[in-house]
């Protein structure tokens, strides 16, 4: 087999975050560009079409507007380490996706692009254009090893035969591209677990079977239970007070609004609008920061999302919980001064090496 048997995230020589915030410019940013899915999963918010009474609505990311969001990236002091092209939905399912990566790409705004997809759309020409644009990793997200199991747990038909074609194709023209291949063990078999290594194993760069945990809050998933062994890479569950993400990512959802999480299934953590605003404002403003203290004051189960969030129990490789108070004070002493605090020098990292401390 010629991948590494690795999770998509990196747990290991992870930059300290608590050494680090508060950051003038954000590590990663998360761009939705399609705010639905072409399959029906039952165990994510998207796939069961949103439950009754939301206010989300379902569309693709207008191209305009994407432009608007990377061209705000040249107010930050340096480029993210990561854009994230995907929240919600199948990106691939926006027709310019690639023309998105490659904005991005020769707008100089990231070390990296990457992206995660159910890999259903993938096809030689596809695969081609998703190179050429410069997309950095791509992430796919097995649901099955056979068309049976996928119509099971999808809800969608798909030749699984070429399928696989497909993603061999995109492996075997991916140049630089990162390919990352992961499934749910808890939906497959012993024997499953198998074929899906000896399938994906000579496909991909990384190959990793994940646990199923509770990563939506608020939502109740049907025909899957939360695995409350484990969490989601295998590591132990423990349960954090202060959430890392909101002091180095956001999300813009496929409408303009920026949510404090990439989780904000249900658009209930709208921090800014950036067809209002500029992204370095939403970074800067008032709502990111009363969450990030309510947060380091460990008191973010007054939020009703971020309370029943179970990303911090089963999926959370970083702990900054010892450092609140002193992290309390440091935001609290940037923001009087009115200015982020400039990115201290990661000792004995390089940029590439940052990468680690993403999801």
């Amino acid at each position: 087999m010629k991948a590494e048997i690795k999770p998509r995230i990196e747990l290991e020589n992870r930059t300290k975050l608590e050494e680090v915030i508060p950051l003038s410019t954000p590590f990663v940013l998360f761009v939705d560009p399609s705010d639905i899915c072409n399959f029906h999963c039952k165990f994510c918010p998207t796939g069961e079409r949103l439950p009754a009474g939301n206010g989300r609505k379902p569309r693709l990311m207008d191209f305009d507007l994407y432009r608007k969001v990377i061209d705000d990236l040249t107010g930050f002091e340096r480029p993210l380490k990561v854009l994230r092209l995907y929240k919600d939905g199948e990106p691939l399912l926006h027709p310019r996706f690639a023309d998105m990566v490659r904005y991005a790409k020769e707008g100089g705004c990231a070390l990296q692009i990457d992206t995660t997809t159910n890999g259903s759309l993938l096809n030689p020409r596809k695969n081609l254009e998703l190179i050429s644009a410069g997309l950095d990793r791509i992430n796919i997200s097995v649901n099955g090893v056979s068309r049976e199991t996928y119509e099971r747990f999808t809800g969608y038909r798909i030749n699984f035969e070429l399928f696989v074609a497909n993603i061999r194709h995109l492996y075997d023209n991916k140049g630089n591209c990162v390919i990352c291949i992961k499934t749910v063990g808890d939906l497959l078999s012993d024997g499953e677990k198998e074929l899906f290594f000896e399938t994906f194993g000579d496909m991909a760069d990384r190959i990793f079977i994940e646990h199923v945990a509770p990563c939506w809050p608020n939502f109740e998933m049907s025909a899957v239970s939360v695995n409350r062994q484990v969490g989601i890479y295998g590591q132990e569950i423990a349960r954090v007070e202060v959430c890392p993400y909101i002091f180095y990512s956001l999300s813009v959802n496929s409408d303009g609004k920026a949510s404090l999480c990439f989780l904000d299934w249900s658009r209930e953590l709208i921090v800014g609008d950036l067809k209002r605003q500029t992204l370095k404002e939403v970074w800067n403003g008032k709502p990111l920061m009363q969450h990030r203290r309510t947060h380091l004051m460990k008191r973010r189960g007054e939020n009703r999302m971020c309370g029943a969030c179970g990303q911090l129990s089963h999926c959370l490789p970083d702990n900054i919980d010892p450092f609140a108070e002193t992290l309390l004070q440091r935001i609290e002493g940037a923001h009087d001064r009115g200015q982020g605090a400039a990115l201290p020098a990661l000792r004995g990292v390089t940029d590439g090496a940052c990468l680690d401390v993403l999801r």
